[in-house]
């Protein structure tokens, strides 16, 4: 680890950010009908120093999900303040400063999307994803979930999935990783936050009917509504080194193409596959290195050319594993 007088030695990179809201949400489901179920924040200074935390449960208004996961019942739940309530808070913590998670994108989209339900922007511009800071850092870490990089620093977890602890822990660790890439000289791995214009809610109940917050309902593609995207994905910069080969990594430049329902949201998949360095094709082709899909006996025209061409095929819950570790590309 890197200590106090190394850092104080250090001319702090200029261009750094000037603090940091370092966030993680608990959510009721991955599709982009689910909500968030509470949320925290520590906010750092511009060289990793906590400066205060926050904490809050929300309101989902619907089955809390994964109650195995974060333990928050509806119970727990339903006396806590809706997001529209904790809204101004939320953004105070985040106002001027670079959002960190593990798997930021993950945690923006969750937060892109509450904002616009209530008719909100975040005021956040730039997001900072731990799990690719240890990679520029090339930190010697199993895997890059977060026990493991709270383990490399020496960062004791209380309470797995709980947003404020998962929060501190990410906090611990973030520091002195912050510290060594000032050390070096690196460039932080900052994208750009861009906020959802707009949210179209197509799931308004007949008179006297309820709608279906059920936990099948939380896993599906389209969920509740449907959203548009602020943004035109960039090309991906790395050129094709060819198929994916069962049993190996996913290479940077890989041609990736995903048919049927997938169980996360099929854009949600997709940034993910582009912040790893891959190419999203629309169609199969002899170039395709792989084709995602749950249903790969479907009589689809991707699945049928995938088999003519003898392109590799894997379902979403291995594709998820393999966006974890992606080689980077020759060269």
């Amino acid at each position: 680890m890197l200590d106090d007088s190394a850092t104080a030695a250090t001319t702090w990179p200029t261009a750094y950010p000037e603090g940091y809201a370092v966030v993680d949400v608990e959510t009721t489901g991955l599709a982009r009908d689910d909500r968030i179920v509470s949320a925290a924040v520590y906010r750092l200074d511009t060289r990793g120093d906590v400066q205060d935390h926050w904490y809050t449960l929300v309101n989902p208004e619907r089955d809390p999900g994964p109650v195995w996961i974060h333990g928050l019942t509806s119970d727990v739940l339903e006396g806590a303040p809706l997001f529209g309530d904790i809204v101004d808070a939320f953004s105070e913590r985040l106002d001027g400063r670079v959002l960190v998670a593990h798997n930021a994108l993950f945690d923006w989209s969750m937060i892109a999307r509450e904002y616009a339900r209530a008719g909100r922007t975040a005021p956040v511009r730039q997001r900072l994803c731990t799990i690719a800071l240890a990679k520029e850092l090339r930190l010697p870490l199993s895997n890059h979930k977060l026990e493991s990089l709270a383990a490399h620093f020496g960062v004791v977890q209380q309470r797995a999935h709980h947003a404020l602890d998962d929060a501190r822990v990410l906090a611990e660790a973030f520091r002195p990783s912050l510290r060594a890439a000032a050390k070096d000289g690196l460039r932080l791995p900052l994208l750009e936050c861009r906020p959802l214009t707009e949210w179209v809610d197509t799931s308004t109940p007949r008179i006297g009917q309820q709608p279906s917050y059920g936990r099948s309902a939380s896993y599906g593609r389209y969920g509740a509504g449907s959203w548009r995207p602020a943004r035109k994905r960039p090309a991906c910069p790395y050129p094709n080194p060819g198929r994916y080969e069962v049993g190996s990594t996913l290479q940077q430049g890989m041609r990736v193409a995903f048919s049927g329902d997938t169980s996360v949201d099929r854009e949600l998949l997709e940034d993910r596959a582009i912040e790893a360095g891959l190419h999203i094709a629309t169609s199969v082709s002899r170039l395709t290195s792989l084709l995602v899909t749950n249903d790969p006996d479907a009589a689809t025209s991707k699945s049928l050319k995938a088999k003519q061409y003898g392109t590799p095929i894997v379902d979403e819950a291995a594709f998820t594993q393999l966006l974890r570790d992606v080689s980077p590309a020759d060269g």
